[in-house]
């Protein structure tokens, strides 16, 4: 007996049912699948195995392999990765799609500063042994992805979330033997807005996945900047008969203020002397000057109503020591022709790349101001695990506002306020939340700024490694 014909994703009828085709619909289908799948097309994945890096002596101990994926039908836009394989057991060790927030700075920020320490070998090797990950450049002008056509440049929220998502799907068919690893979506700073849009759009799509991380991430415009007062003064820089009056004064609303009312903007701009000279990032950590001028007509503590602004800061003027001034690396190595040549990048398709690209802040369309609904979704739909962790000296994401609207998702508390350790010192406190076969981890960082990992590598790799393994901190 001849086998039937195996049905397509639009259900084609058969060869001998073809003449039933008289609907539009059924025509149209038709020809979709005739495009789709019998007409040559151009591979969309274009990957390399990177076994030299200008820098570093030799073979490099671990697997990374760069590519690019290409993006809508004719591939007009094409976002670069980097992918490093786990050290202890790739075909059982999570993958994770790891997106840098912004919006619009670079994987390569993760890479160095973050999660992988590339440029600090030992660090680079314990990190890698808990996880295969994937470190994207995920809007086009980000990074070295790019775009063949101008159209491709016009990004926003959901363009970004939908683009994303089919990088992945596109990414994993190219890469099968990972379909049966646990699959985490993750990321930092802007990059919750767009991740819990992913994750939904991922839930239905070619792999549901396990769940999602998210540090220190921008959630809700209102809640994270309103809270930034909040932290001010439970960290002690602001005064409690100030906070009292301000409070009362603002009715609780310092992102957008009553500029009529007289006594709220009065506190407000008593309030923005005493937090102007503060580094918002790791307020322990001293301020400089930006090579850029400081946006001038907003309070300073609520600069970046959408975009988080001061995670886009290029290095700084010479003076004392900054936390910036290690970026600073970071544009001399990505820039050097050596360097692109050995990751492969395509020569010509970028001018320059930055760490952030500070036009993101001009051109992207912040389709969202919240993503705490699309939180809420995924608390109901899946049976997911999500892991919300936060540096608690961090201004830019207060770690207040992240528990505020965790609190406001509804769910049950499983484990209450308690402390996590790494050797033998307190590393943080967590809580743990649950509905049905949902369940959510929050975790705070002790010491640790915006972004927690660049502040504290070694509990945060013994936070996520104890996670993955599904053992109590």
């Amino acid at each position: 007996m001849a086998p039937s014909p195996s049905p397509s994703i639009f259900g084609h009828p058969s060869h001998r049912n073809l003449r039933l085709l008289t609907s539009f619909t059924d025509i149209l289908k038709l020809v979709l699948y005739l495009i789709l799948f019998l007409v040559p097309k151009q591979p969309v994945v274009s990957q390399s195995i990177i076994k030299n890096l200008p820098g570093f002596p030799g073979n490099l101990p671990f697997k990374l392999e760069t590519g690019y994926v290409g993006m809508g039908y004719l591939e007009e836009v094409q976002l670069f990765y980097y992918f490093i394989e786990s050290e202890r057991s790739p075909k059982d060790d999570p993958l994770l799609l790891w997106l840098t927030g912004g919006p619009g700075c670079s994987a390569l920020s993760a890479l160095f500063y973050e999660i992988a320490k590339i440029m600090l070998l030992e660090t680079l090797i314990i990190i890698l042994q808990v996880a295969n990950i994937i470190f994207l450049d995920a809007l086009v002008g980000t990074g070295f992805s790019y775009a063949k056509t101008s159209e491709g440049y016009n990004i926003g929220d959901l363009t970004s979330a939908s683009q994303t998502y089919e990088f992945l799907r596109k990414w994993l068919l190219d890469h099968p033997k990972f379909l049966s690893n646990p699959l985490y979506v993750s990321g930092d700073s802007y990059s919750g807005m767009t991740v819990p849009i992913i994750v939904q759009k991922m839930y239905n799509g070619i792999k549901e996945g396990d769940g999602y991380v998210l540090g220190n991430p921008f959630t809700d415009v209102k809640t994270d900047l309103n809270s930034r007062i909040i932290f001010a003064h439970k960290e002690g820089l602001l005064s409690k008969q100030l906070y009292e009056s301000t409070k009362i004064n603002c009715k609780g609303e310092y992102m957008r203020p009553d500029t009529n009312n007289s006594l709220c903007m009065g506190d407000l701009e008593v309030v923005n002397k005493c937090l102007e000279k503060i580094y918002m990032p790791q307020v322990l950590e001293p301020k400089c000057s930006t090579l850029t001028p400081k946006p001038i007509g907003h309070p300073s503590f609520l600069q970046g109503e959408h975009s988080m602004d001061v995670h886009l800061s290029t290095p700084q003027l010479l003076g004392q020591w900054c936390r910036n001034y290690n970026y600073l690396w970071s544009y001399i190595w990505a820039n050097d022709q050596t360097v692109q040549k050995a990751l492969n990048v395509r020569e010509g398709t970028i001018k320059e790349w930055e760490r952030c690209n500070s036009s993101f802040s001009s051109t992207y369309v912040h389709d969202i101001i919240t993503s705490i609904d699309y939180q809420r979704n995924l608390t109901r739909i899946t049976t997911y695990r999500a892991l919300i962790y936060s540096g608690d000296h961090d201004m830019v994401i207060p770690y207040v506002g992240t528990q505020e609207w965790i609190e406001s998702l509804g769910l049950s508390l499983s484990n209450d306020w308690e402390p996590w350790f790494v050797d033998g010192q307190t590393a943080g406190y967590n809580l743990m939340y649950s509905l049905k076969k949902y369940s959510l981890t929050y975790v705070t960082v002790k010491g640790a700024g915006h972004t927690a990992p660049e502040y504290r590598p070694k509990e945060c790799l013994a936070m996520i490694d104890r996670w993955f393994a599904y053992y109590p901190l």
